[in-house]
């Protein structure tokens, strides 16, 4: 995994900038800089916002020149010029003419990310989503060497239900939450969410113990997966069961109940450049998020409620608005009045939705995706609502 991620500068928008046919929406900043020296601790999103009112509408209007060898990256130092060609505006490094970039001899380490990966690495190696039957048969750990009550690195740990030869190789993993989704009886959208399992020891029980036609008040409910944290690794050294077990490598101290998965062979799709996505699933949502009870800000990540089987790709950026409250008009229809009482629908009004910020997706899987968030003006709340970027 550290190898891929060290691959991930290469993935960067190009330097040689030109525009595009969808460069007629495109709008610089009104206070764009006509020069600006690139800083450690930049990215291509905080780059790209000093000169566009649109971040995420980098890939339409810069274009990597094929000429040049690793075209891609830029570093620390560089000045990026905003120019004028016939009349267009077109960004370059400075100095370099139409040549395109310099060819660099620098480290990929040293490259301006996308995003700032600081905040979102452990989300791409940690989190994992496992579907019903996968969880109902997953190993899991029942003691430790020496009648430990937890293990750590460099202990024996008992595995029961783990179908293993000496010397393979797997993940610990620990249920810490579940998505489920409630569609509604009368043809809305369904709505998903997410229930906490952080404080819960033994292996969780089935929600409802649902199915396809299983329902509620509220309508059919349909699960979609545990939401696992990787946080170690095993090596077994005898197979049996329970088989044994070294723990290899653990964040923190593990448990009887924790599981044992087979090692993470998801290929990683860095390639998450922000464009807009081409439709928005109805009732997308933010459904949990990190470090937090109630909100979140900027670089922050952001649980949303759907996936790639909704269309949801890496890269795409969406606008977050917050629902608007309904609040009564006693005004115009005074508390413990006759025309309150007869008209109480009448007296309440539906507050509009407003602008909270932009999130970019950065993994998906199936229902559920993460996010970054990249920019906003108000904090992030749950039941927060997601439309295209431009989403007035």
């Amino acid at each position: 995994m550290a190898a891929m991620l060290k691959k991930l500068p290469a993935i960067c928008a190009g330097l040689l900038l030109t525009l595009s046919v969808f460069a007629a929406s495109v709008q610089l900043n009104e206070h764009h800089p006509d020069t600006y020296t690139v800083r450690k601790g930049d990215t291509l999103w905080s780059i790209a916002a000093k000169f566009l009112q649109r971040p995420w509408q980098w890939p339409e209007v810069w274009q990597a020149n094929p000429q040049i060898a690793n075209p891609h990256l830029i570093y620390p130092g560089d000045v990026i010029n905003l120019a004028y060609v016939n009349g267009e505006p077109r960004l370059g490094l400075a100095g370099n003419g139409d040549s395109g970039p310099r060819v660099r001899a620098e480290q990929l380490d040293e490259a301006i990310k996308p995003v700032p990966l600081s905040a979102i690495e452990s989300f791409l190696k940690k989190p994992r989503l496992l579907g019903e039957d996968d969880f109902k048969h997953a190993a899991h750990v029942v003691a430790f060497e020496d009648h430990h009550i937890n293990g750590a690195t460099g202990m024996l740990a008992y595995v029961r239900g783990l179908d293993a030869q000496p010397g393979q190789q797997f993940v610990i993993a620990r249920a810490v939450g579940r998505y489920y989704e409630i569609s509604g009886s009368d043809g809305h959208p369904g709505q998903v969410y997410r229930q906490s399992l952080e404080d819960r020891d033994s292996r969780p029980g089935m929600l409802w113990h649902h199915g396809p036609d299983h329902f509620t008040l509220h309508g059919n409910v349909h699960f979609l997966g545990y939401e696992m944290l990787q946080f170690g690794t095993v090596q077994v050294t005898r197979a049996g069961n329970p088989a044994s077990a070294l723990v290899m490598s653990s964040d923190y101290e593990v448990r009887a109940g924790d599981y044992v998965l087979p090692l993470d062979t998801v290929n990683y799709d860095f390639q998450y450049v922000p464009h807009a996505p081409k439709q928005v699933s109805p009732n997308m949502q933010v459904i949990a998020f990190t470090d937090a009870l109630n909100v979140v800000g900027r670089l922050q990540v952001v649980a949303l409620s759907a996936g790639a089987r909704d269309s949801v790709e890496n890269g795409q950026v969406y606008s977050i608005f917050s629902p608007g409250d309904v609040v009564n008009d006693y005004t115009d229809y005074p508390e413990e009045s006759t025309k309150a009482f007869l008209h109480p629908k009448d007296a309440q009004v539906q507050l509009p939705e407003e602008y909270v910020g932009h999130v970019m997706i950065f993994r998906t899987f199936d229902r559920v995706s993460y996010g970054l968030i990249m920019d906003g003006i108000r904090p992030v709340h749950l039941g927060d609502h997601l439309y295209e970027p431009d989403h007035k």
